[in-house]
């Protein structure tokens, strides 16, 4: 038997696809991924990948806004894209959006299984939000299922009184080739792809939106503690953009000895060659559903040194293993921790090595085998 998986989700992202590509070509599974936009211009810099898509899609027609910082996103259409598609199961990711629940209306008008995809955890600052919270609470009662990335998002799920039988783990997932592959490229060539990206020749490494939440100023705080000496020859990298950029550049100007280098958002290609250049990723988030740039750094084999806010930290990050991990704000535990994998360069590699192993946990195809399961899971359950 083969089933029909409607996915609902967002826009068109590069470290989707991947994960959608290997579903499509799951046995049993005949895919349709419905989108609600192509992208998020207002947050989003990356190209679109569509040339890369190897699965039927649809992306609806949309109006979006940004009002007093809350994204809201209009969508006609997805009764009709629903009829259409006629789905067996239908995985939706969130519940954020107006689409989200006239999905879920369809579903139980039709007797359709629903799932919903979340990335949420404790730690999340949104979560806390009285009227987030209700809403939610409403939502979820109403599924049949719960796909989530990690331990992190199963416990906030559960928090719910989530029976654990209803939840299914889908590892968050990147495209663990390409990117171990871009890095071990470049490290062969490196002098001249520092000298094109305008790279330091030893660097710490920061990926992700430039937003005071993402831990980037407690991070130069944490540099700036690091000696002297040891600053003049080691760098520090930010990749991104955000709003905090002008704080941020007014901050870094004031470090002295120390190369910090602001590059701006790069494309995967030139994002890799960074990652793989680097001798430290740093991931100080202050709240983060997931964070997979720490996928990204692990498949470049790079040691990790990430705050326990981040939802992938109880999955990918082994203290002492792989990395190091550190409390949201503490800016001595940070600064030491950089301080050790700057000088001990046996123990990045032995940490770079492990964090290469772990992440093939976290593949396309790990994730794919989660979301088949789930779906095929709930369609049994139906017909029970």
């Amino acid at each position: 038997m083969t089933l029909r998986l409607v996915l609902i989700t967002e826009i068109i992202a590069p470290y989707r696809v991947p994960v959608f590509n290997v579903l499509a070509r799951q046995p049993g599974i005949d895919l349709h991924v419905i989108f609600l936009a192509e992208t998020d211009p207002t947050q989003r810099q990356w190209l679109v990948p569509t040339d890369e898509i190897r699965f039927s899609f649809e992306v609806l027609p949309s109006w979006r806004r940004r009002v007093y910082g809350h994204n809201i996103l209009l969508n006609w259409g997805v009764d009709e894209s629903l009829r259409q598609s006629a789905p067996d199961v239908i995985i939706c990711g969130g519940y954020n959006y107006i689409a989200s629940w006239e999905a879920m209306r369809w579903s139980r008008r039709n007797g359709v299984p629903f799932l919903v995809w979340i990335e949420s955890t404790t730690r999340d600052f949104r979560s806390g939000l009285a009227l987030l919270r209700s809403l939610k609470t409403r939502f979820l009662r109403l599924c049949d299922g719960f796909v989530v990335a990690g331990k992190s998002s199963f416990q906030y799920v559960g928090s719910y009184a989530v029976p654990e039988a209803r939840i299914f783990t889908a590892p968050n997932a990147v495209d663990v080739a390409f990117f171990s592959m871009t890095a071990e490229i470049a490290r062969r060539d490196a002098s001249q792809h520092r000298q094109r990206l305008n790279l330091p020749e030893r660097y710490f490494l920061f990926v992700g939106r430039l937003e005071r939440e993402k831990g980037i100023f407690d991070l130069v705080e944490a540099y700036e503690a690091l000696p002297r000496d040891l600053r003049a020859n080691v760098g520090l990298v930010f990749v991104g953009d955000g709003s905090a950029r002008p704080g941020l550049e007014k901050r870094v100007a004031a470090v002295r000895p120390g190369a910090i280098h602001l590059p701006g958002f790069l494309q995967p290609e030139s994002l890799a060659i960074c990652y793989g250049l680097a001798e430290t990723f740093v991931f100080p988030t202050h709240s983060d559903p997931w964070g997979l740039v720490i996928n990204e750094a692990m498949a470049c084999s790079l040691p990790v040194i990430c705050s326990n806010a981040a939802g992938c930290a109880e999955d990918l990050v082994a203290d002492g293993h792989n990395g190091r991990l550190f409390t949201p704000g503490d800016i001595s535990r940070l600064s030491a921790a950089m301080h050790e994998l700057a000088e001990d360069g046996q123990l990045r590699i032995a940490m770079g090595q492990a964090s290469l192993r772990k992440i093939h946990d976290h593949s396309p195809e790990a994730c794919a085998a989660g979301i088949a399961d789930a779906a095929l899971s709930c369609l049994e359950a139906k017909h029970a």
